[in-house]
């Protein structure tokens, strides 16, 4: 069973897709991840940081912040817009669950529900071990993790969604998606194919499975404090989001 983040996953068309749907992050959520990160004890570690939707702007805010995340297109828009703002940071390509980085961090994160891509438990257990390794004092964890709005009321049958994003002139991205739920499994699989059109002429294709679960506060909380975690507590987000009940956990190693 995949973790739902593996190399293959996030490819070229996925990451234009998701770049122009979600460009930045907000000003809110920026702001809330700046009151609570260290700022002058080191750098910091965006894991599944992706192509630098919050990691860019955290440091225009004065952080030094490294990412790790395990999809190559993602890194390199991430490297571009690094560029483009005439930013550098610390990139890594790696899987969470088997992090092996050359440095050690004040405080990790994982934004935007990432870290329930880690479908399978024990993946789960081991990425926060691994992160745990990283850290050094003040040793802050932060994670955002969510409970799907389809948790509390099940679909009848698949949620089929269909997109369409302008990222160049003269250039869409399409997005068909078909979602599958298991409440019982706690377990949500998306396929998803991606289409990018030039004009009128649909010029490449891609396919992507990806799976995600999903915690309850107390759930999260057992989970993390499993992992050698202490202090560990939740909080609700201090901005809005749809697709679900959204919450915060912290914790110190």
């Amino acid at each position: 069973m995949s973790d739902g983040h593996d190399m293959s996953a996030y490819g070229t068309l996925c990451t234009l897709f998701y770049d122009a749907d979600k460009p930045r992050a907000s000003d809110a959520e920026v702001a809330w991840y700046a009151a609570r990160l260290p700022r002058n004890e080191g750098p910091v570690l965006e894991a599944m940081a992706g192509s630098g939707r919050l990691l860019v702007p955290l440091l225009e805010a004065g952080f030094q912040v490294h990412g790790v995340d395990s999809s190559e297109a993602m890194l390199a828009s991430c490297e571009k817009r690094l560029a483009s703002g005439g930013r550098s940071a610390r990139l890594y390509r790696q899987n969470v669950a088997t992090l092996n980085l050359p440095s050690r961090y004040a405080a990790a994160f994982i934004a935007a529900g990432s870290f329930q891509l880690l479908a399978d438990p024990i993946v789960a257990l081991d990425a926060l071990l691994r992160i745990r390794a990283h850290l050094v004092d003040p040793g802050l964890l932060l994670l955002d993790l969510f409970v799907p709005t389809e948790a509390e009321h099940p679909p009848g049958a698949p949620i089929v969604e269909v997109r369409t994003v302008t990222p160049g002139e003269g250039v869409q991205i399409g997005l068909r998606s078909e979602t599958f739920l298991d409440v019982d499994m706690r377990r949500i699989d998306v396929k998803t194919r991606y289409e990018r059109r030039d004009r009128t002429t649909i010029t490449a294709r891609e396919d992507e499975t990806r799976a995600l679960t999903w915690y309850s506060e107390q759930e999260a909380v057992t989970l993390v404090g499993d992992a050698g975690y202490r202090e560990v507590r939740t909080e609700p987000l201090a901005w809005s989001r749809e697709d679900g009940r959204h919450f915060a956990v912290s914790a110190r190693v």
